[in-house]
């Protein structure tokens, strides 16, 4: 329904301060108290069957019963409502039902600011700010409770089939149990589907990061639909490319250039670090694995010396540097770094720094699985140059790609 123009400009003809529209006893929260009242004044007569003060034609003998104050809180502020009730009690408003105290945009509300890491103190006291409502922190866990089905059913969905590029990685998040804080392992999956979207396929936690809680992941991936991962992007954690090959044995683990390199410039003075990344650079950014190889072998003669560590960390770890010398390099990009979820993992820090710990599992669950959801909804456009790459995974996976 569109409110005539006229009937506006009347409305406002004398409400020229922002205060006597929207303030405290302004002329949205009069509209809005009047257009509540009215709805459900026409509520309960269609509950009765009659007209206010009209004969009554309604054979049970219920009537209306006077009325009652209800206090309802909204983005408006505090609102003051008179409820019209009946005889025998069965009069339920649609429009506000009963025990309902708060409106749906309100609870919205406050979801969306706790997604964004602000503490319940924090909502608590930007609601009073913003909009002249006192709300409870029981309040506000009260409302994101109710996100706790919602993360059961996310975490248990089905999975496509096939996934193309699978990244994997863990972040650290301080959680209270038994009486302590502790630094827990937030696993995280990250997959590109056919379309070149990202989508996290779920999280899960544990006290440590370990090869071990890295195959029950995947195993629980394969459990849920996933049949086959063509390339799974990791860090250099030991085991984890075996536990991801115990579960998908036909799945290319490469390993994360970009945590080589760092890792290997953990061994590097500030002086000589942009050098040996210079050298390093020679290697991974080879056409072939042949030249890489040859790099590989001029940097060792090279840093050797000085920094053995470095060179003996690449050799050990080459059968999982080398396999994207295989692919062009639209493909290479998408995998030789697993920045793509560490983005999110870097998200995922922002807004849980407010926070020194979680009492529990369930509150750090609930926080998080918000982000993600806000943190997901920018990803609109596929992979740069996806339909590139796909047609090199046909060719390089034929027989293993899904019939589109």
């Amino acid at each position: 329904m569109t409110i005539p123009k006229d009937l506006l400009d009347a409305l406002m003809k004398d409400d020229k301060n922002p205060e006597d529209l929207i303030g405290e006893t302004g002329l949205l929260k009069q509209l809005t108290k009047q257009l509540l009242e009215r709805a459900m004044q026409a509520e309960i007569t269609d509950h009765l069957g009659y007209e206010k003060n009209a004969p009554s034609n309604n054979k049970t003998g219920n009537a209306r019963n006077g009325s009652y104050q209800k206090k309802v809180k909204g983005e408006f502020g505090n609102l003051d409502i008179t409820v019209p009730r009946d005889r025998d009690s069965s009069f339920e408003p649609v429009i506000l039902p009963k025990g309902q105290s708060r409106f749906t945009g309100f609870d919205d509300k406050i979801i969306a600011l706790y997604a964004r890491g602000m503490t319940t103190r924090d909502i608590q006291a930007h609601l009073e700010e913003m909009y002249g409502v006192d709300i409870s922190p029981t309040l506000v866990s009260q409302v994101t409770k109710a996100v706790q089905e919602e993360i059961i059913l996310w975490q248990n969905r089905p999975l496509d089939e096939v996934w193309p590029i699978v990244y994997l990685d863990a972040i650290r998040v301080k959680v209270r149990q038994d009486s302590r804080v502790i630094n827990k392992a937030v696993y995280l999956a990250v997959g590109v589907n056919m379309d070149g979207l990202k989508e996290v396929l779920g999280i899960w936690t544990a006290e440590t990061e370990g090869a071990k809680f890295w195959l029950q992941v995947v195993t629980e991936l394969k459990n849920r639909g996933v049949k086959d991962i063509f390339v799974a992007c990791v860090d250099g954690l030991k085991g984890f490319p075996e536990a991801i090959e115990t579960v998908f044995p036909e799945t290319q683990v490469q390993l994360c250039i970009v945590h080589m390199v760092r890792h290997s410039l953990n061994y590097v003075s500030w002086k000589q670090r942009k050098e040996v990344a210079a050298d390093l650079k020679a290697i991974y950014s080879a056409p072939t694995v042949e030249e890489a190889e040859y790099h590989l072998e001029l940097f060792e003669e090279k840093w050797n010396g000085s920094h053995p560590t470095i060179g003996k960390s690449w050799r050990n770890n080459w059968e999982r540097i080398t396999p994207l010398f295989s692919y062009p390099p639209d493909i290479r990009k998408a995998i030789y770094t697993t920045n793509a979820i560490e983005s999110v993992n870097m998200s995922l820090r922002k807004v849980t720094k407010n926070r020194g710990s979680f009492p529990n599992d369930e509150s750090m669950f609930k926080l998080l699985y918000l982000a993600l959801q806000n943190i997901s909804k920018k990803w609109t456009m596929p992979i740069h140059h996806w339909r590139s790459a796909l047609n090199q995974f046909s060719i390089m996976f034929e027989g293993r790609m899904p019939l589109l």
